[in-house]
């Protein structure tokens, strides 16, 4: 199966931190962040990637060029910011079969494809999203389940336990042509939690470890844990 990186991100929130490159590209025990995701995405065998991009797409691609060991690396450059969904509709533009994984850029969540994907296709599943339990959180918010099918979504707030987006789906290209959706538009927001009803999501649930770098607190963790994870 082919996949496709979301890496098009500022990286804002990490600028006290990491400057002057793009999110996904910030060193995490020397090497780019963008980097484990490829080497995550080695151990499953997949062997085409396509990197949405934006700002200061040069660096990366001037560090990974068209291939990573047996990756080839395919670039889906935006003029302008395309959102999450207006990024994957385009990539997909580049993808040859009928589905793709896809890993936000900021996001390492070390789930097993190959189960993801036996999951995908033993369900029938338009959108497989991996999910990750949590305890005593309010960073993110919360996805409602009914034997494993998405059935709604919760906006931030505390809580005591439940399922977070962990960033690693399974789509098949067919969803963006069932909907009427704009250039530019959120995958979560304008396709995730309005047309969740209408589609087969199924939610496949993981132990693996996460981690996001999006906030300084998270990205210093990182420096140890994702290197540990890769030895």
């Amino acid at each position: 199966m082919e996949a496709i990186i979301l890496a098009g991100g500022f990286g804002t929130r990490l600028r006290s931190v990491v400057s002057d490159v793009p999110k996904p590209m910030a060193p995490v025990a020397d090497k780019p962040f963008l980097n484990y995701l490829f080497e995550y995405l080695s151990k499953f065998q997949i062997t085409s990637v396509v990197l949405c991009t934006g700002y200061k797409h040069e660096i990366i691609e001037q560090y990974f060029s068209n291939t990573f060991k047996e990756i080839s690396i395919k670039y889906s450059v935006e003029d302008e910011p395309l959102g999450t969904g207006g990024a994957i509709k385009k990539a997909f533009d580049l993808i040859e079969s009928d589905s793709a994984i896809i890993l936000n850029g900021d996001t390492l969540f070390n789930v097993d494809l190959s189960q993801l994907i036996a999951a995908h296709e033993k369900n029938n599943a338009e959108i497989s999203i991996a999910l990750k339990h949590l305890t005593n959180y309010d960073r993110y918010g919360s996805v409602l389940l009914e034997n494993n099918q998405v059935v709604g979504f919760e906006e931030k707030q505390f809580k005591n336990e439940g399922y977070i987006n962990g960033g690693v789906y399974i789509i098949n290209k067919a969803v963006f042509e069932k909907f009427d959706l704009p250039k530019t538009f959120s995958f979560e927001k304008e396709v995730l939690e309005t047309k969740h009803s209408k589609l087969n999501v199924h939610g496949y649930q993981s132990s693996a470890y996460f981690i996001d770098i999006g906030i300084p607190g998270d990205y210093e963790k990182a420096q140890k844990e994702v290197k540990e994870l890769f030895q």
